[in-house]
C-alpha cells in the first residue's frame, strides 16, 4: 500500500473544518498535540511536534483556501525533507449538507514497512475522530 486513505462526515461547516486543518492552535488540538507551526503560503514551512515523538519538518505544496491543503513532511524527526525521506498529506474538504466531508489521504510509502502503514492508518483515524468533537464546539 502507498497511500493512506481516511474519509470522515464532521458536523461543522467547511470554514470551521478549513480553520481546523489550518491554523496552528487548532491543529495542534486534534493532531499534532506539541505543537504546530503552519505558513500558509506554497513553500512556507510547517513544523509539527508531539512530545512521545518529536518534531516533525515540512513545507506547504498545496493550498487552494476552503477547500484544499496539502503539506509534505520528513517522515523522521529533527530533519528537512527531501523526496527520499518525506510523505504527503492532503486534505479536501467538500460541503454536504450541514457539514463537511473531509478526505485526508496521505502517500508515500512506497518503501515504509506494513507497521508504518498501519500506524499511520490507526493515527488519521484517531485523529479524525478527534476532530469529529472537537469541530461543533469550534
Amino acid at each position: 500500500m502507498e497511500t493512506v486513505e481516511r474519509e470522515v462526515y464532521v458536523d461543522a461547516r467547511p470554514e470551521v473544518i478549513w480553520t481546523a486543518v489550518t491554523q496552528p492552535e487548532t491543529f495542534a488540538r486534534w493532531y499534532a498535540f506539541g505543537g504546530a507551526e503552519l505558513d500558509l503560503r506554497p513553500g512556507g514551512r510547517v513544523v509539527l511536534r508531539w512530545d512521545e515523538h518529536g518534531e516533525f519538518r515540512g513545507f506547504v505544496e498545496k493550498l487552494e483556501p476552503g477547500r484544499r491543503f496539502a503539506y509534505r513532511y520528513a517522515v523522521d524527526p529533527g530533519v528537512d525533507p527531501t523526496p527520499a525521506n518525506s510523505n504527503l498529506v492532503e486534505f479536501t474538504l467538500t460541503p454536504e449538507g450541514e457539514g463537511t466531508r473531509l478526505l485526508v489521504v496521505e502517500s508515500g510509502f512506497e518503501n515504509a514497512d506494513d507497521e508504518d502503514v498501519a500506524q499511520s492508518t490507526r493515527a488519521w483515524g484517531n485523529a479524525l475522530t478527534a476532530l469529529s468533537e472537537l469541530a461543533p464546539t469550534l
